[in-house]
C-alpha cells in the first residue's frame, strides 16, 4: 500500500509540474473547472459531489486516484490546482475544494447555515486560484447549492484596479456553472443566475466604496448610480440640489456640507415592483463621501479610509440594484443624502446649533458625529411618505467596532417581528446581524443638553457610542417599524470573511435582499 501511494504520489507532482506552456496548446486554452469534496479534518476518507463524480468519469477514474493523495492534509475551504487530468480536453486545469463534512446544515450556536457558508468560502477559493495561474474561464461545480456557488465565484473574484495601468489590470474571469445530463439545468440556471445577481450587488456597493473620493463626489456618486440603476425595470432615480434640501429646511444635513467645496446631492430612488398603490418600504443610506471629521478632525492614520463612509448608501443602491434584477414584488422608496465633512471657513464648529427638518433643535458638540445630523433630516423625509417600515444602514461609530468587530452587523430596532426576519435573513445570507439595545437610559444622555433639545454625542461620548448614536436617530423617527444598521464595524474585511478578498466589504447587502424577499412573503 505504501509503494502504492508513493507511486500516486510521484505522479501527482509530474502532473502539477507539466510545463503549462505545453497544456496551453490544447484546443481549450485558459479555462479550469473548480468541483468539491467531503472530507472531514482528519479523515482520508473523501465523498465526491455530483459534478466531481461525473468528472471523474469523463477522466476515467484518474482524478479520484489522484485525489488519494491531492486530498492529504486539505483543510475545509481550501483547495488544490490539478494539471493535465485527461478530460477529453475541456479543462486545462482542475480545482478541487473541500467542503467539509457531509450533512452540515444550520448551526445555532454560529447562527448561519454553515453547508452555504462552506460553499461560498471553498468556491471562492478554487476559483481565486484558477485565476492566479492564468485561467479566463472557470467552470464552477454547484456543491449541492448554485446559488451559493455563484456568491463565492463572484465576490470571490472582487477586486478595484480601474485606476491602475492597463497592463497591470488582472484579467477578467468569465464563470459559468457546471451541469451534467442528470441535473435539472432549469433549476440550477435559476438558482445560479440569484446568486450572480446578489453577488453583482453587493460589489457594486463595493466599488462604490473602494473608488477615491475625488473619483466619487457626492455629484459623481448620484450619477453613478442614476446610470446604473435608472436602466431597470420599475426603478425611478431622482438627483436633488442644495435649494431642495434649503426648501425641505434640513438644516442638519446641510449644517455637514458647509465645509466642503463640493455640493451636496440627495438622492430619491423609486423601485415599483409591487401592487400599484400598495405601501413602499424605506430604505436610507448615510451618503458621506469623504469624512475628516470637520473641525473635530481625524487622526491622520487610515484617514484614506473615509473614502468609504458612504458605505450605507452603497449598500442601500447595491440593494435596490438586486430588488430591480430580481423582480422582488415589493415597492421601495430609498432616501440617500450625499456629503463631504471638509473643513474650511465656513465649517460647522463645536456648539453650534442647527435646526432639523422636524424643527428639534441640535447642538453638535461634536462635528465628527456627522453621519447622524444628515440621517435626522433624511429619516423625517422618509417618514412623511408613510411607509411600512424604515430601515437605514450607515457606517455610524467607531464604538461599534470596538463592541462587535467585523463578526455581524448591529442592529437597533423595536420591533421583535421585523428582528426575526433580519435575523433570519442573516443566517441564510451568512451576512449576520446581532441586535443592540434602544433602551430610555440612552435616550436621556442624547437629551442631556445645554443650548438644544439634543445633543449630537452622549452625556458620556465614550460610553455605548452606538447605543446613544442610534437613540440620537431614534428621535427623528415617527414610524414604529423601523430599523437602525450601524455597518461601521463590517465596513472593511481584512481577512475575517473567507470569500471576500481584503479591502470593502459592500456588507450587509445580501442580507438586505434576502430580508426584503422574505418580507415580500409576509405581512406587515
Amino acid at each position: 500500500m505504501l509503494k502504492r501511494n508513493n507511486l500516486l504520489f510521484t505522479r501527482l507532482t509530474s502532473l502539477i509540474r507539466i510545463n503549462q506552456r505545453e497544456l496551453r496548446t490544447t484546443s481549450i486554452q485558459n479555462k479550469g473547472v473548480v468541483v468539491g469534496i467531503y472530507k472531514k479534518e482528519k479523515d482520508e476518507e473523501i465523498t465526491l459531489t455530483p459534478a466531481a463524480s461525473h468528472l471523474d468519469q469523463k477522466s476515467q477514474g484518474k482524478l479520484q486516484q489522484l485525489l488519494k493523495v491531492a486530498s492529504k492534509k486539505l483543510k475545509s475551504g481550501s483547495g488544490r490546482v490539478l494539471y493535465g487530468v485527461p478530460v477529453n480536453d475541456e479543462f486545462t486545469t482542475v480545482a478541487v475544494v473541500n467542503l467539509g463534512e457531509t450533512g452540515v446544515k444550520f448551526n445555532d450556536l454560529e447562527e448561519l447555515d454553515e453547508c452555504k457558508q462552506n460553499i461560498r468560502s471553498a468556491v471562492a477559493n478554487g476559483v481565486s486560484q484558477l485565476h492566479e495561474v492564468g485561467e479566463t474561464e472557470v467552470t464552477v461545480d454547484p456543491c449541492g447549492d448554485a446559488k451559493a456557488a455563484a456568491e463565492g465565484s463572484i465576490l470571490g473574484l472582487f477586486y478595484y484596479d480601474d485606476l491602475k495601468a492597463k497592463d497591470s489590470k488582472k484579467a477578467k474571469v468569465k464563470v459559468d456553472c457546471y451541469s451534467s445530463n442528470e441535473d435539472d439545468i432549469a433549476t440550477l440556471n435559476h438558482d445560479w443566475s440569484q446568486g450572480c445577481i446578489l453577488a453583482n450587488s453587493q460589489n457594486f456597493a463595493r466599488w462604490l466604496m473602494e473608488t477615491p473620493a475625488n473619483k466619487m463626489t457626492p455629484t459623481i456618486f448620484a450619477e453613478s448610480v442614476k446610470e446604473r440603476l435608472g436602466s431597470e425595470n420599475g426603478v425611478t432615480v431622482q438627483i436633488r440640489d442644495k435649494a431642495w434640501a434649503e426648501s425641505k429646511k434640513m438644516d442638519a444635513f446641510l449644517s455637514v456640507s458647509r465645509g466642503s467645496d463640493e455640493p451636496p446631492m440627495f438622492l430619491e430612488i423609486d423601485y415599483n415592483g409591487g401592487p400599484n398603490g400598495s405601501t413602499p418600504l424605506a430604505l436610507v443610506g448615510k451618503g458621506v463621501t469623504f469624512d475628516t471629521g470637520g473641525v473635530s478632525i481625524k487622526p491622520s492614520a487610515d484617514m484614506d479610509k473615509m473614502r468609504a463612509d458612504m458605505g450605507g448608501a452603497a449598500c442601500v443602491a447595491g440593494t435596490l440594484l438586486a430588488a430591480a434584477k430580481l423582480k422582488l414584488p415589493v415597492n421601495i422608496k430609498a432616501f440617500i443624502p450625499l456629503c463631504e465633512n471638509m473643513v474650511n471657513g465656513r465649517a460647522t464648529k463645536p456648539g453650534d446649533v442647527v435646526t432639523a427638518m422636524n424643527g428639534k433643535t441640535i447642538q453638535i458638540d461634536n462635528t465628527d458625529a456627522e453621519g447622524r445630523l444628515i440621517l435626522a433630516d433624511a429619516l423625517t423625509y422618509a417618514d412623511t411618505f408613510k411607509p411600512s417600515l424604515i430601515l437605514d444602514m450607515a457606517t455610524l461609530t467607531g464604538a461599534v467596532d470596538v463592541a462587535l468587530g467585523s463578526a455581524v452587523t448591529a442592529v437597533y430596532t423595536d420591533s421583535t417581528q421585523l428582528w426575526k426576519t433580519l435575523h433570519q435573513a442573516g443566517g441564510i445570507s451568512g451576512d449576520r446581524v446581532w441586535r443592540m439595545p434602544l433602551f430610555k437610559h440612552y435616550t436621556s444622555q442624547i437629551k442631556h443638553c445645554d443650548l438644544a433639545d439634543v445633543n449630537n454625542i452622549g452625556k458620556y461620548s465614550r460610553s455605548g457610542g452606538s447605543c446613544t448614536a442610534a437613540a440620537f436617530l431614534k428621535e427623528f423617527v415617527e414610524n414604529k417599524n423601523w430599523l437602525h444598521l450601524d455597518i461601521a464595524g463590517v465596513m472593511i474585511n481584512k481577512d475575517e470573511v473567507s470569500y471576500l478578498p481584503k479591502g470593502m466589504s459592500g456588507r450587509p447587502t445580501r442580507t438586505i435582499v434576502e430580508f426584503l424577499s422574505l418580507l415580500s412573503k409576509q405581512q406587515l
